[in-house]
């Protein structure tokens, strides 16, 4: 059995449900979209009292089951209007998992800014924020570290958050206790702003308790070994997620300069400072980790800590969606000045992206030459000030676009575009023309799928089957980098969640549950008034031949929704509708 804590902010009371069994699977992604379908929210205002924002965590939460400690955080986005479910690493899904706890929601709005506590005692305060208001995320963990201990994690809203600025996002603590593991995209931070609620924070344990210890435990051993045998996994333990970057400038489908080229360098004349090999090779040379884990009892290990030439720590972590949107797309070549900008970001609490995205606009619209990583500081310490630019700047691309006239805006439903030019990498293009979170790349990326000769009917199954499986990941708990093991291991998976739970779910339950969240998803933002062109690249895509590739778009959102319908109705995928007395 877990806790669930509906949290009333006005009143500052709680209340507690018990939740057991099957209950428990439906986590994380699914569990947020089945709730705001139930509750209808598809038509309130995002940063109204009237949007719950939804903390959950999956059956694995609070052990050492490798990658399976992510919380997801959901509610509607303000910057898109659409839904949202956002998830990061860290160590604050642990630590719920640790206290039994297996989600809260935040209904209302406080009075005044709080900070909430919850204890291993389950003792609940909410105690006052004053202290650690404006501050950056760095001094106010240091400072509320300083009052809980060291023994908790964080959850916190950055000083962008405050005054509910769209790119903001939550932080988390990291094994270290740095709360760098933002769940970034959708402006939930804004919404955890529009709250008034500047922190959270939760004490860590022991292993929670479940109905087959032993089972859990030999899944825990068996998935590891897996994992460590995976050669996927293990050039990502090697090179980071920044390894990606050599991968796709390879191909052709890198972001540059507001995507307007598709590589930063040829390979064979010139080496991409900005990839996983060369970031590795100089971080060991100058006393950094090349592997690091996210969150307790991970074995992939692909974030990093970054080092200066003097062998201080710049950042933690830099990865490649940064390296993408910060970095090159905004003309940068050279990884110590997006590390630099990387920790900017971190201590504000933003998304990487959609201020990478945002930046590499303002650039186009003139405001900056490509490549002025001053430039970029000085536009990130007007977002910290909440200025009149910084709060422009704050509300994302689109918006910003739209501010200053530029046609070449790259975002899908008001959200920025990932690291993927879609002109190359289609099935990833795919997958965030018709996600209903927005252009987001963990929603379905494929990026190395060959993509030659393909129609897109063709193409989007291979999208809408790999969103299916992502929004399982999501909804369990369990990160998508482990999916070359995840995904072809259903058997044991749901060996070890029936053996967590006392259930005797099917394996194909995984696959199924990842479409039924789809469909909720794509009920939400038909009901917020979506429609297919929200769907479309932007016309440049069509438009524009990618250097060097000279590929430009070819696939568009009506024929891609149209098959979506065939693939659904193929599996046979019905979402049944919500009883009574459902506790979601």
């Amino acid at each position: 059995m877990r806790t669930y804590l509906h949290f009333d902010l006005p009143t500052r009371t709680v209340e507690r449900e018990t939740r057991s069994g099957e209950q428990l699977a439906y986590a994380g992604r699914y569990y947020i979209a089945r709730t705001l379908v139930e509750r209808d929210v598809a038509t309130v205002d995002p940063l109204s009292a009237d949007n719950p924002l939804i903390f959950s965590v999956g059956p694995f939460a609070g052990t050492n089951f490798s990658n399976a400690n992510r919380i997801s955080v959901g509610c509607k986005s303000p910057l898109t209007g659409g839904i949202k479910e956002s998830n990061a690493g860290g160590t604050f899904g642990f630590a719920l998992g640790q206290m039994e706890i297996c989600g809260f929601t935040l209904n209302g709005v406080s009075d005044d800014w709080v900070v909430i506590r919850i204890t291993k005692d389950g003792e609940i305060t909410y105690d006052d924020a004053t202290p650690y208001m404006g501050k950056g995320n760095i001094e106010a963990a240091e400072l509320l570290h300083e009052k809980y201990g060291e023994k908790v994690s964080l959850a916190l809203c950055g000083p962008v958050g405050e005054y509910q600025g769209l790119v903001a996002g939550i932080a988390f603590s990291d094994p270290e206790n740095r709360p760098v593991r933002i769940a970034a995209r959708g402006g939930v931070g804004a919404v955890m702003g529009s709250k008034k609620v500047k922190a959270i924070v939760a004490d860590k344990v022991k292993m929670p308790t479940f109905s087959d210890r032993k089972k859990v435990m030999m899944g825990v051993r068996d998935y590891g070994q897996k994992l460590n045998a995976d050669a996927a996994i293990q050039a990502l333990n090697s090179r980071g997620t920044a390894m990606v970057a050599d991968i796709i400038n390879h191909m052709g489908g890198l972001p540059v300069r507001n995507f307007s080229s598709g590589q930063l360098v040829d390979r064979e004349k010139e080496t991409l400072k900005m990839g996983g090999e060369f970031i590795r090779e100089q971080n060991l040379q100058r006393g950094g980790t090349p592997t690091h884990a996210c969150m307790p009892g991970c074995l992939i290990q692909c974030s990093n800590i970054y080092a200066d030439k003097d062998g201080k720590e710049m950042v933690s972590p830099l990865e490649y969606e940064t390296i993408g949107l910060l970095g090159t797309n905004c003309g940068l070549s050279d990884p110590d000045d997006v590390a630099l900008l990387n920790q900017i970001a971190n201590d504000l609490g933003i998304d990487t992206i959609e201020i990478g995205a945002t930046l590499g606009v303002l650039m186009e619209a003139g405001q900056a030459a490509f490549g002025d990583h001053v430039f970029m500081a000085a536009a990130l310490e007007d977002v910290r000030k909440g200025n009149e630019r910084g709060r422009l700047l704050a509300q994302g691309t689109h918006r910003v676009g739209e501010h200053f006239n530029v046609k070449r805006v790259p975002v899908i439903k008001k959200q920025a575009i990932s690291a993927y030019d879609p002109r190359v990498i289609e099935v990833t293009g795919i997958s965030m023309m018709v996600t209903a979170q927005g252009a987001d790349h963990t929603t379905g990326n494929l990026p190395t799928f060959d993509c030659k000769d393909k129609t897109t009917e063709e193409l989007a199954e291979a999208s809408l089957d790999v969103q299916a499986l992502c929004a399982a990941a999501d909804s369990v708990g369990l990160c998508v980098f482990g999916r070359s093991v995840t995904n072809i291991n259903f058997e044991l998976i749901m060996d070890s969640i029936n053996g967590a739970l006392g259930t005797e779910l099917p394996i194909d339950f995984i696959p199924t549950m990842g479409r039924e969240a789809l469909v909720m998803e794509m009920q939400f933002n038909e009901k917020a008034g979506f429609t297919v062109a929200d769907d479309e690249l932007p016309a440049f895509f069509y438009d524009e031949k990618l250097q060097p590739t000279n590929k430009s778009a070819r696939h568009h959102a009506q024929a891609v929704n149209d098959y979506r319908l065939e693939w659904l109705s193929k599996h046979n995928v019905t979402v049944n509708a919500l009883p009574s007395d459902s506790p979601y």
